[in-house]
């Protein structure tokens, strides 16, 4: 495409002084040339591999040769060389056969010029010309086609008034209308017909790519891809549908206007976010996944704003119209959780496609109002339902994303979302995007919302093909939409659906949009509905009659009359019924509040063990890092001696879960190896490329699969993908690793919408885990802080209720809470509070402050005996020294969590103060362990109770323990502070400023 696209540059540019053709023309060497183009004119491609010549009286293929032999005369074959310098001609070696978007000089018609004529100088040029014009249309085509229903905006593009600018350049006037020209390879134009008049292909390509369709596909660069899509839009005939194709149409835009209609009349006091002005979406959406379904998908997961969404379930997912009636009733729930508004709810339904008489099943994913942040969830989720349905090439589950046009360009999730599409890990094999372009955004209009010609521009980084499509046309729209889904199912690569369309009201259904767009407001006023137009156009061909066209609507219109009156009846709303990821069977049948044990037998442990602390089994052959070797050989030396670190205790979590048939994914910036240099996972052969070995995937034969995976550098898109995944499948540990914890911010929305709140509104469990390397390390503020505080804030346990004791206490917390916030000292801890997550009987997320330096701490061990059969997570770690022996003469209890507990044991050692002060470690720290602290400030009933922690004193965990302790202590106690003071800041960027105020913690801490 590059070479086509510099030849014919060079050859019009208006700039150059030869062009191949005059230059051939007035060589010397004439008879030569009429030698050469009657031996063109007679030969066929069958007879290159003998004359292989005849490839090269290419007329742009020898003139590329010329122009580079111009610039440097080294650049091309010698023999090329040697004709251009004497104009002698000396066949090149070895030419290949004829190639791609390549034509012979017998390809252009000479006008009757009989064999052995040599062409002139215009009609190799005008044919060039030609070529060049359908190229421009191809590349062009879009800046002038008739996107606009209200033809208001046009893309502020150059040369874009006119069809006639795309050919202006061209010498051809009106005599040269009727000359027949070849057509290129590169054009599908002529269907059966190997040329055409001048006239004819410019109304051809007029008729392609300016109408109501603009095609964005030049960029790719496929030459494959290119062709596909000219094929699929250039070929004659392909907007023809038949007449039961239109009324089908017909009787979908009735159903998704109908719908509207019904609740602006019903309820239209009400925000519902209809879809008017843009309800051909509803038919596309039916059409996509018609298509979609006749090519083999037979689950269709889908994310979409606010706009449209319950037209979508309604007419597309087909949810019961009751059940969408009733959430505008204001009822009261007959289930537990906080709910969300009716649009945006999700669903999920499995039934009938009738078109294709196939199977199907429709998920709509629950979101928020944070346009956009639904992406990567849905993209988690279809990737893994397409794991565990053995899908590898996205042939059965697929997603669509639906788009509000501002939202796509002004959204940067979108653009990480994007970029997630081609990762071996996080491909979902093609994603149709389907942007309802309503050509405004709130009230912002797109001269003030974005700087690119298109709201869909963000799709050309990724080489999506983006179909433009005039909202009023459907039958354009069903055609693009039918392209759409073929181009998924072929190259399973994204592309978009641009729907240009308007929005026929407010940004909701009691706004008023005169206020600030009175221009485009009072020409929608005046527009005909979309199935309005489509209805008289059908009705003026014949398709159908105007009573035809009264009764489908008054059949629908009925359908919901009977379905409103049903709602009537409805005393409550149950939000179960609008739950997108039910998990059949794994709540029935189980004790709410049994958790299974999380130890293990230590022969199992020592297995995973040596498996993890061994190289491959072609170790002679792999060749591993001299590094890494001293690193398995410590794994292996601990695991002699039977203990762990923080290393060796998550990966016999993970083991010992893979064992039990549990899928474990772990995902994150450079998780394979560790930020901190501590995982190892993923073993690299040193001398060759790609070759990698994962002791985890090869622990047991008939083990569940592992997968850790490096991802891009985003944490907003990436945490969202996660989360979407552990939706799918209860039965398996999805973990994301934060970089340092004080990224895990810049997926604030993911944690805020979805994470901490996603059950209570939407019914839907995670049991996602969030590992967020954190702690006070000197290492400055953006190193330093998960903001734990930030999620013990938004945790949603009751800070003045002690909740009854009981031998379920900690189980019942877990079942009520939203979440779980631990930050855990030992490897053992972490073993077990990983294995925890599946050992529930429910599932939450999981917040884990995860160390830096304690990962090779040398006191941060743990023993195999605290992980085997028969030990479980330690909510509370009491203090077992002197102190805790001897609990009546200790002075001080100091309260703490995470890794500030080995600096606290190390200055009470060099104080000498082991039977005086007791440190308790508060390992899970939300859900609050009332019972615990209780049961250990009644061991210490003459002590001092302080609070240590490493965080300034309006961060970490102070501002949530402090209350849950006079709570837990009935009030009869107090509980002092020990910290740093408040700070705007995580932490300090001087090293002696961090320095110093690390010996005032700890020297008030450790003091009596």
């Amino acid at each position: 495409m590059h070479r086509a696209h510099t030849a014919f540059s060079l050859a019009l540019s208006p700039m150059a002084h030869k062009n191949f053709a005059t230059w051939l023309l007035k060589s010397s060497s004439s008879q030569q040339l009429a030698k050469v183009t009657a031996a063109a004119a007679v030969r066929t491609y069958n007879s290159a591999a003998a004359e292989p010549f005849a490839n090269g009286s290419t007329a742009s293929y020898v003139e590329e040769m010329y122009n580079a032999w111009l610039r440097d005369p080294t650049s091309v074959h010698t023999s090329w060389d040697a004709y251009f310098r004497s104009n002698s001609y000396v066949s090149p070696p070895n030419l290949a056969p004829v190639q791609a978007n390549t034509l012979p000089l017998t390809a252009f018609n000479f006008g009757g010029a009989v064999a052995g004529a040599a062409p002139d100088s215009k009609t190799i040029d005008d044919h060039l010309a030609v070529q060049a014009i359908i190229r421009s249309y191809q590349i062009r085509g879009h800046n002038i086609a008739h996107l606009d229903p209200l033809e208001i905006n046009t893309p502020e593009l150059p040369g874009n008034s006119s069809t006639k600018s795309i050919y202006a350049n061209f010498s051809f006037g009106e005599q040269d209308m009727d000359r027949q020209f070849k057509l290129p390879s590169t054009t599908f134009i002529g269907g059966d017909e190997a040329s055409l008049p001048l006239k004819e292909i410019l109304n051809r390509l007029e008729n392609v790519y300016c109408n109501k369709i603009g095609v964005e596909f030049m960029f790719i660069n496929s030459l494959e891809q290119c062709n596909w899509i000219r094929k699929r839009f250039e070929t004659p005939g392909v907007l023809n549908f038949s007449p039961e194709e239109k009324r089908l149409i017909l009787a979908r835009l009735t159903r998704a206007t109908g719908f509207e209609a019904f609740l602006a009349k019903k309820y239209s006091s009400e925000k519902r976010f209809g879809l008017e002005g843009c309800e051909i979406m509803i038919p596309a959406l039916k059409e996509i996944i018609d298509v979609s379904t006749e090519l083999g998908v037979e689950s269709v997961i889908m994310g979409m704003p606010h706009r449209g969404r319950l037209n979508t379930l309604a007419n597309v997912c087909r949810k019961p119209l009751n059940q969408i009636f009733t959430q505008f009733a204001g009822l009261e729930a007959a289930d537990d959780g906080s709910g969300d508004v009716k649009y945006h709810l999700g669903t999920y339904i499995e039934r009938l496609n009738r078109v294709t008489n196939k199977n199907i099943r429709l998920a709509v994913v629950a979101n928020p109002s944070h346009l956009e942040a639904v992406d990567p969830v849905v993209q988690g989720k279809t990737r893994a339902e397409q794991f565990y349905r053995g899908d590898q090439e996205g042939k059965k589950v697929m997603s669509i994303l639906i788009h509000g046009d501002a939202a796509f360009c002004g959204q940067g999730v979108v653009y990480e979302t994007m970029h997630l599409s081609d990762l071996p890990d996080y491909t979902t094999h093609g994603t149709i995007h389907v942007v309802a372009n309503n050509q405004i955004g709130f009230t912002t209009d797109p001269r003030f919302s974005r700087s690119s010609p298109y709201c869909t521009d963000v799709a050309r980084v990724v080489n999506a093909p983006i179909f433009h499509v005039n909202a009023d046309d459907p039958e354009a729209v069903m055609h693009v939409c039918k392209v759409a889904a073929e181009w998924r199912a072929t190259f399973h690569k994204d592309c978009v659906i641009d729907l240009v369309g308007y929005r026929r009201n407010g940004h909701n259904e009691i706004d008023e949009p005169m206020f600030t767009q009175p221009l485009m407001y009072q020409k929608i006023r005046k527009h005909k509905n979309c199935l309005d137009l489509y209805a008289d156009k059908l009705i003026a061909e014949g398709t159908v009659t105007g009573e035809e066209v009264k009764s489908v609507a008054a059949k629908y219109e009925n359908i919901c009359e009977e379905a409103f009156a049903l709602a009537k009846t409805e005393t409550h709303v149950k939000y179960k019924d609008w739950l997108d990821s039910p998990w059949s069977g794994f709540f029935e049948g189980k004790d709410p509040l049994k958790v299974a044990p999380t130890g293990v037998k230590e022969e199992t442990l020592i297995h995973i063990g040596n498996r993890f602390s061994s190289p491959p089994p072609n170790a002679a052959e792999f060749v591993i890092h001299k590094g890494l070797l001293r690193v398995l050989a410590a794994r292996k030396a601990m695991v002699d001696e039977k203990v762990a670190d923080w290393a060796l205790g998550e990966a016999m979590a993970f083991g010992s879960l893979l064992k039990e048939g549990i899928h474990v994914r772990l995902s994150g910036q450079d998780v394979e190896r560790g930020t901190f240099s501590h995982r190892h996972h993923v073993l690299h052969h040193q001398l060759v490329d790609k070759a990698t070995y994962n002791s985890l995937q090869h622990m047991y034969p008939d083990q569940a699969p592992y997968s850790v995976s490096n991802s891009s550098l985003s944490e907003y898109a990436v945490l969202g993908f996660e989360h979407g995944y552990s939706m799918t499948n209860p039965n398996a540990l999805v973990l994301w690793e934060a970089q340092f914890g004080d990224f895990s911010n810049t997926a604030q929305s993911i944690i805020d919408q979805f994470i901490s709140s996603g059950q209570s509104k939407w019914v839907r469990q995670s049991g996602l885990v969030m590992l967020l390397p954190h702690g006070m390390e000197g290492m400055g503020p953006e190193h330093s802080s998960c903001r734990v505080e930030r999620f013990l804030q938004m945790s949603s346990d009751d800070p003045d209720y002690f909740p009854p004791e009981s031998d379920e206490f900690g189980v019942r917390q877990l079942h009520d809470i939203n979440w779980i916030v631990a930050n855990c000292t030992t490897p053992a801890n972490y073993y077990h509070i990983l294995r925890r997550q599946i050992a529930l009987p429910f599932r939450k997320p999981l917040i884990l402050c995860t160390p830096k330096s304690l990962l090779r701490h040398p006191e941060a061990k743990s023993p195999f005996s605290e992980m085997s059969e028969g030990s479980e997570f330690q909510r509370i770690i009491p203090d077992n020294g002197p102190a805790g022996q001897n609990p009546s003469s200790v002075k001080k209890v100091v309260f703490c969590s995470g890794r500030v507990y080995y600096d606290l044991t190390k200055t009470r050692k060099e104080k000498q103060l082991e039977g005086e002060i007791a440190i308790v470690r508060v390992e899970q720290v939300s859900p609050f362990p009332f019972d615990l602290v209780k049961e250990q400030a009644n061991l210490y009933k003459n002590a001092e109770l302080v609070w240590a922690q490493e965080e300034h004193k309006n961060q970490g965990s102070w501002t949530y323990v402090q209350p849950r302790f006079l709570t837990a202590l009935n009030h009869s106690r107090d509980v002092s502070y020990v910290g740093r003071a408040c700070g705007a800041s995580t932490a300090t960027g001087s090293k002696a400023q961090h320095i110093r105020e690390l010996n005032a913690l700890l020297n008030d801490a450790i003091s009596t």
